[in-house]
């Protein structure tokens, strides 16, 4: 039971670091245009000559 006094606020600490994470990473737009690089590979940028 005494190891609940623990193992809470570590999961609280690690939950709080994963958040301001994904915040930080939303700001910085590294989330912009997820389907750009998925799509590019299906165009033909080619030129014949």
């Amino acid at each position: 039971m005494s190891v609940l006094v623990y193992l809470i606020p570590v999961a609280l600490l690690l939950g709080g670091l994963g958040l301001a994470g994904f915040l930080w990473a939303t700001r910085s737009g590294q989330f912009d245009d997820p389907e750009g690089a998925a799509e590019r590979i299906l165009l033909d940028d080619d030129e014949p000559e």
